[in-house]
């Protein structure tokens, strides 16, 4: 078996539109991956994010294991457990805001938003919902409409559903300041949908597929607000930057501001499939029984994954450990950038990094595949994302080791040095 033979084997076998790199995992362990060719990386897509107390945790592993001998699946429709209540329970009293708080759980991140659209719609009797340019809330037909990302996306899947409307995301590095974006909010009310037709704005504190883009407090603040006047469900798209990531359990933290709703899912279980929504329980409500949830919503082992998830955060302090691995990459970025025109903007909160190769009127998109593909080379998986497709992202397991952390720092000044020949550094062996 070689990366070779698998790649061969997957164009016979496998859809063409699920898109993958040719690294054939064997083995992995914390922040090490080994592909079938024998090749150890460091792992910095963390699963996009999902494997933020690393590859195999052992305590992840023992909770996994104990319910594997209990049991493996019922149908909490059909026959409940107690991890599920209990898992809803510590979602509920963790969750930002101080108002009583219910929670379902679902499998993946894109049914936790359809869920939340679900709920936010069934509450308000509206239907309208705004999102923003640069989100990504999934690939279901929902999801695919409120993304604010055509490439990749939307492209070849015809009409998406009605009263989806999009806002700018401020972003100072492209010139999109807070005070623009809220313009053009009010704008959409007065000239695309009436206020009180909007069911829910859904936002990312900080955007993943979008760039790493960070929502600054005031703007969040000002969402609050906007939603109060309005009576609009604010929904909080945790999925890719809760879960500790950010140096908080949740992004929003940061802005010291609450969401009505808050939907999460990747880091949630720690390399197994499970998403929740959490939030005021007037709102988990509205649904009416069997108008949300799924035969393998909430599945015991991931359920089981997910509470031992929340004892590793709570006890490893991963917090304090997002913001120590995030000040060590940002700082060495900002050193590489500081000797690399090509290196537009670095930017991160907590271990959620990611640097920018262009500016905002000439993005390098093929800059940005070569350093990806050189870092590959040398060892460091990373991942490109952006809506133009020039930000690099870095997602390491927050269980890293600084001298992990310190290595990837050095392939990644190795990469960005062949890939722009400017002369940084020497090749990595």
């Amino acid at each position: 078996m070689s990366n070779k033979s698998l790649k061969m084997r997957r164009e016979e076998a496998v859809s063409r539109g699920v898109g993958t790199r040719d690294i054939y995992a064997v083995r992995a362990q914390n922040a090490e991956l080994w592909d079938a060719d024998g090749q150890r990386f460091i792992d910095f897509a963390g699963g996009i994010a999902v494997t933020n107390a690393g590859h195999r945790h052992p305590r992840l592993v023992k909770a996994v294991k104990d319910q594997l001998d209990a049991f493996t699946h019922t149908c909490f429709h059909v026959a409940p457990y107690e991890s599920y209540i209990r898992l809803a329970e510590r979602l509920n009293a963790s969750t930002p805001g101080d108002f009583a708080k219910k929670t379902m759980l679902a499998t993946t991140g894109a049914e936790a938003v359809e869920n939340a659209i679900k709920m936010a719609r069934a509450f308000t009797g509206r239907s309208g919902v705004i999102a923003f340019s640069g989100a990504f809330h999934g690939r279901t037909l929902l999801g695919m409409a409120l993304t604010g990302k055509t490439a990749g996306y939307k492209h070849g899947f015809g009409a998406m559903p009605p009263e989806v409307f999009h806002a700018p995301f401020p972003n100072a590095f492209h010139g999109v300041s807070v005070a623009q974006s809220l313009d053009a909010l009010e704008m959409l009310f007065r000239a695309s949908i009436d206020p009180a037709r909007v069911a829910a704005i859904i936002v990312e504190p900080v955007q993943g597929e979008g760039g790493f883009n960070i929502a600054p407090p005031e703007f969040l603040k000002a969402l609050r607000a906007l939603c109060d006047t309005h009576g609009i469900v604010l929904i909080a798209d945790e999925v890719q930057a809760g879960m500790a990531r950010t140096g908080r359990l949740f992004a929003f933290e940061h802005a010291g501001v609450a969401a009505d709703l808050v939907t999460m899912a990747k880091g949630l279980a720690g390399g197994f499939p499970l998403s929740a929504v959490t939030g005021r329980a007037e709102i988990v409500d509205a649904p009416n029984p069997g108008g949300i949830g799924g035969t393998y919503a909430g599945n015991p082992l991931a359920v089981a994954a997910a509470n031992a998830m929340l004892d590793i955060i709570a006890d490893e302090d991963l917090c304090t450990r997002a913001t120590e691995i995030g000040a060590r990459l940002t700082g060495g970025l900002h050193d590489i950038a500081s000797r690399v025109a090509e290196i537009g903007d670095v930017r991160g909160l907590g271990a959620m990094v990611a640097f920018e190769l262009g500016d905002k009127d000439q993005p390098d998109t093929t800059l940005t595949m070569r350093i990806v593909a050189d870092a590959e080379a040398l060892g460091l998986i990373i991942l490109p994302c952006g809506t133009r497709g020039n930000v690099v992202r870095l997602l390491p397991p927050l269980t890293t080791p600084m001298a992990q952390v310190d290595e990837a720092i050095e392939i990644l000044r190795s990469a960005i040095d062949t890939a722009t020949g400017n002369g940084l550094a020497d090749r990595v062996a």
